[in-house]
């Protein structure tokens, strides 16, 4: 007989056993319907051109007549082109000209401005307005600068004595004049982005340089340049990237010429494609263009590795 006041005792309930709960249902997140059209516009946008472009390498297919497997073959004859040779080379010197000098002046542009003087702000805003400006308007004021009887340019050196160039008219010229018109447009982005990092160094290891009795070309070799190291490898980057593909102010300017001597992989690739009408080997030049490009950056990101690792 239970005492009086007590609860009776409660009999232990089961357990359920694991395999006796229940499995919850699978429901879709609900920020879904925010993510599908995203999806969408980038499987239609980026995934499906390449994906065709891609397939299209893998067929002989000219404009007119329907595409022929052929497999590897478009490839296989890319080795053989000296012309796509040539275009490689061309490329490869354009895109190391107009990465490393835009580095070189846009570094030195940056510690000039970074320097306190009167109408500073002013001197910047001119300074950058080469990079606002469109790339055919560019290439249509370069091509009357370069004329050899016309151009300002022969002018300004036949004012120091120095006789007139062809510029964008001769084979051994063309490539350094293009080069020329890169570096005067985007070295002020190369100067933004060090300047940004100018701005955002300590100032204790310039105090103590100072103290030590150390030189303005000291304090840079060893102070400013291994600070703005990672933003000189950004710029280095971006405009790696932008000048292997450059083709608007190369097409505006000579079109590849005079014959092939500037025709990079951005034109020998329109060439083929819309003038040629071979898509199906175009499409195997882009696609191995895009591939130089990957290496390219990988490269520059495995300098930029092994250069911190030498830093540190």
């Amino acid at each position: 007989m239970a005492r009086a006041g007590l609860a009776p005792p409660v009999a232990p309930t089961e357990e359920l056993a694991p395999a006796e709960v229940p499995a919850a249902r699978w429901q879709p997140p609900g920020y879904w319907p925010f993510v599908v059209p995203a999806l969408v516009v980038v499987v239609g946008v980026i995934v499906f051109p390449w994906a065709f472009t891609l397939w299209m390498s893998l067929h002989e297919w000219k404009v007119g007549a329907a595409p022929a497997f052929v497999g590897l073959s478009n490839y296989a004859r890319l080795p053989t082109d000296p012309r796509f040779l040539d275009a490689v080379w061309q490329t490869l010197v354009y895109t190391a000209l107009s990465v490393v000098l835009p580095l070189i002046l846009g570094t030195l542009a940056a510690c000039v401005f970074h320097a306190r003087f009167p109408l500073r702000g002013f001197l910047r805003g001119v300074f950058i307005l080469p990079m606002m400006a469109t790339p055919v308007a560019i290439a249509l004021v370069w091509t009357m600068m370069f004329h050899p009887q016309l151009g300002v340019l022969n002018y300004l050196l036949s004012l120091v004595g120095i006789p007139p160039q062809l510029w964008v008219f001769h084979p051994a010229t063309v490539i350094p004049s293009l080069v020329l018109v890169e570096t005067w447009q985007w070295t002020p982005l190369v100067m933004l982005i060090v300047l940004g990092g100018l701005a955002a160094l300590p100032t204790e290891p310039y105090e103590s340089a100072q103290i030590d009795g150390a030189s303005l070309w000291q304090v840079f070799r060893h102070i400013t340049l291994p600070l703005v190291a990672p933003f000189l490898f950004v710029a280095a980057m971006i405009r790696m990237i932008d000048a292997v593909k450059s083709f608007d102010i190369i097409f505006a300017i000579t079109q590849g010429g005079p014959g092939t001597a500037s025709e990079t992989i951005n034109i020998y690739l329109y060439s083929v494609a819309f003038a040629y009408y071979d898509v199906g080997y175009g499409s195997a030049i882009a696609v191995v263009f895009f591939l130089l490009i990957i290496a390219l950056a990988a490269a520059l990101l495995v300098v930029r590795k092994r250069t911190q690792g030498a830093v540190a």
